[in-house]
């Protein structure tokens, strides 16, 4: 994978968890500034890396649609399901590059969505197995490994564009 590539995936991954509710809308402009170290530069792009922390909260919900459209990424509406989807796939990646232990990641995902997405029903059923580990046969790490192994799984989605497709380009 390209540092283009990383870097766009992992700018379509904050804003997914961005407009979720996942992280902070200063999270999305240091996002939005690896993006340009890394090679990525569209007008929008450069506008939403140059927010203040001050200005993030109040200003990312205006730029960031523009910016990840010249991208050719994709800005999912608040609650829409294909952004639940975008943010299991983020949180994720996220566990594989040990950012969140396995354990970590089921019960984020089961305390939003429950056993209500067919996508993360696995994991939900995961996190019910932590917590009877000491009632069952099976290890922490025999539920470790499966649920690195759906991480991969939805880690493996395919991948956003890596060049910007502004059509003014």
């Amino acid at each position: 994978m390209t540092p283009t590539e990383a870097a766009a995936i992992a700018l379509q991954d904050h804003a997914a968890l961005w407009s979720m509710g996942e992280i902070r809308a200063s999270d999305v402009v240091h996002a939005a500034c690896d993006a340009l170290v890394a090679g990525l530069d569209t007008p929008g792009l450069r506008i939403l890396a140059a927010c203040t922390r001050a200005e993030a909260d109040y200003d990312v919900h205006d730029l960031l649609p523009a910016a990840l459209h010249e991208l050719g990424l994709a800005f999912y509406p608040v609650g829409s399901e294909a952004g639940q989807e975008a943010v299991a796939r983020a949180l994720a990646r996220r566990m594989l590059a040990g950012e969140l232990t396995p354990r970590e990641f089921t019960f984020r995902i089961h305390q939003r969505h429950g056993h209500e997405m067919p996508l993360t029903e696995r994991l939900a059923e995961l996190d019910d197995e932590y917590d009877i580990l000491e009632y069952g046969v099976r290890t922490v790490d025999e539920v470790d490994a499966e649920v690195t192994a759906e991480a991969r799984r939805l880690a493996a989605h395919p991948t956003v564009p890596a060049e910007p497709t502004d059509p003014r380009s």
